[in-house]
């Protein structure tokens, strides 16, 4: 389900028509693979995989099949968290972050229970607050470098985990996904990669340059991209 899902994402961003209906057939032989499985065992079928979702649209969207108001985006988003959490039975906003599967990227992850968090009001005011927040991780990261003469443990791995962390809040306060941005930049460094080896190809490559020659090949790509 998991491979399946990624690669309609890949399709969805491909921009292709014909590939994206291609895997999104995938995943739906997946929903109804899981479906006959469990029909077989007769615990559901996929009747009652299509009722549950049309129900879950009705008792969450209160603002179209009830009596509450939502005139934003972000209003129609509360209303379904308030109904969400009202569903499953959460006492507290602990157990609506912990309900957050663990299955999730991490970068996502992080974003979702940041923005869960925010609904009770744990949250900077502005974009300032998670921006200070990653030159403290930044000094912490070093500190912790000092103290363990810099070898890797698990305090070092706290501290640059606090530092993403802080990195992904940042992200959320200027409306950004990091786990989008972070694959197109992870996109973006392997074409220009591709470009620096190309360059290179008939001077044996880029094992044959210095670090100073291939940061200024980096340069030159970069500034061939923007035209410069």
């Amino acid at each position: 389900m998991i491979e399946e899902a990624y690669e309609t994402v890949d399709a969805i961003d491909s921009g292709s028509p014909e590939r994206l209906c291609d895997e999104l057939g995938d995943v739906l032989m997946q929903v109804v693979f899981h479906a006959q499985m469990a029909s077989e065992q007769n615990r559901f079928n996929f009747s009652d995989v299509v009722a549950a979702i049309c129900r879950k649209l009705i008792t969450r969207h209160t603002h179209l099949f009830g009596s509450d108001q939502a005139s934003t985006a972000e209003a129609v988003i509360d209303n379904w968290e308030k109904n969400k959490k009202r569903e499953k039975g959460h006492k507290n906003q602990t157990q609506v972050l912990q309900d957050v599967p663990k299955t999730l990227p991490a970068l996502q992850r992080s974003y979702k229970i940041q923005q869960k968090a925010a609904h009770v009001g744990f949250d900077w005011s502005d974009v300032s607050g998670p921006k200070q927040k990653i030159l403290e991780e930044l000094k912490e990261i070093e500190a912790a470098i000092q103290q363990t003469d810099k070898r890797p443990n698990d305090s070092l791995e706290s501290e640059v985990g606090d530092l993403l962390f802080s990195v992904v809040n940042y992200a959320r306060h200027l409306r950004i996904q990091p786990e989008l941005a972070l694959n197109r930049s992870t996109e973006k460094f392997i074409s220009r990669f591709a470009a620096m080896e190309k360059m290179t190809s008939a001077k044996g490559g880029l094992e044959n340059m210095t670090l100073d020659q291939m940061d200024a090949l980096w340069n030159a790509v970069k500034q061939e991209e923007s035209g410069e």
